[in-house]
């Protein structure tokens, strides 16, 4: 009996060592903090909403989720960043903002929007509108569009960067309008705010976060791009009320590059889902009027082929299509 044990033990001891080494000191996803790239400024509205997300979703999946800012390129360059050099294993991910299906079809670019990422969880998008200081000759709409008529191209208006859905938004409302406003890009939202409140551009084009400055007389929306009015300022009109056939949204989510494990995309996924379903990060999203707009991995991987065929008709429309 005793030798018969002996034999056991000496058969599994021969069989461990056999195993490779790498193959018995895998660690379990995630081992260490994970990297969110976020490819805008600090301190504008979507760094604000992921790293409340990032918080939730490093108590989901045990370890930090650690926010780099990596801004330029109207939030290109972190995707592209990520595409062309981090390790497909779950430890570099990326907000993945519209203009990254949009600007390969605008200019060439280093990745492909299709083959170069993993799509992980689509997770929302925003209220844009037109935004002017409170003290602004322009009251309305009708005004921006009366001064642009009497003067072509001489009404500046901000932006977060060229090829932005924020940018693309104001020359569709331009052509719809048969008026010409002078574009002024900048890297992120906050850039965007203090070149408005520093009376160096006219309009800023952005999201509608900051709405709650209304009431102080610092700003004046005068048009939201959503299906619907806001419910936080009601009383200011949409495009469609407005006389034009478009609502922009800038839907988002987050990717990481091609080829990862199907197992660490679950991971993070049910991670930034959590996130997503947080009640406090669901108060912070509604502060920026952030709707929840969830696609899970499968559904988001089919949905961007969808959102490049429509940003082509966008950019087509406008004469910004990349010619052949």
């Amino acid at each position: 009996m005793r030798r018969r044990e002996l034999l056991k033990s000496g058969v599994a001891a021969i069989t461990a060592a056999a195993v490779p080494l790498p193959v018995m000191a895998q660690d379990k996803f995630p081992s260490k903090p994970i990297t969110l790239i976020v490819p805008w400024p600090a301190g504008g509205p979507t760094d604000v909403v992921l790293r409340a997300m990032a918080e939730v979703a490093g108590r989901k999946l045990g370890q930090s989720v650690v926010v780099d800012n990596k801004a330029g390129a109207t939030g290109t360059l972190g995707p592209a960043t990520m595409a062309g050099t981090a390790k497909p294993d779950g430890y570099t991910i990326c907000q993945m903002a519209i203009s990254t299906v949009r600007l390969p079809q605008m200019q060439k670019m280093s990745y492909d929007a299709v083959r170069d990422f993993t799509y992980i969880i689509h997770l929302t998008g925003y209220v844009f509108g037109c935004t002017v200081k409170g003290d602004s000759p322009y009251k309305s709409w009708k005004d921006v569009l009366d001064f642009a008529k009497a003067n072509p191209g001489k009404l500046n208006y901000a932006s977060t960067g060229a090829g932005s859905s924020l940018h693309i938004g104001m020359e569709q409302l331009a052509a719809h309008s048969g008026v010409k406003f002078n574009h002024v890009p900048f890297k992120g939202e906050a850039e965007a705010f203090a070149a408005l409140m520093g009376g160096h551009v006219d309009v800023m084009a952005a999201g509608t976060g900051r709405s709650d400055l209304i009431s102080t007389g610092l700003i004046r929306i005068i048009n939201i791009w959503a299906d619907q009015r806001s419910k936080r300022i009601p009383d200011v009109p949409t495009l469609k009320e407005l006389g034009y056939p478009f609502v922009f949204d800038s839907p988002w989510g987050i990717a990481g590059p091609k080829g990862m494990d199907p197992a660490v995309v679950a991971a993070l996924h049910d991670a930034f889902k959590a996130g997503l379903d947080d009640a406090g990060v669901q108060g912070v999203m509604e502060k920026f009027e952030m709707t929840p707009n969830y696609l899970g991995s499968a559904e988001y991987t089919k949905h961007v082929p969808k959102l490049i065929d429509q940003e082509r008709a966008y950019l087509d429309r406008i004469g910004l299509l990349l010619k052949p």
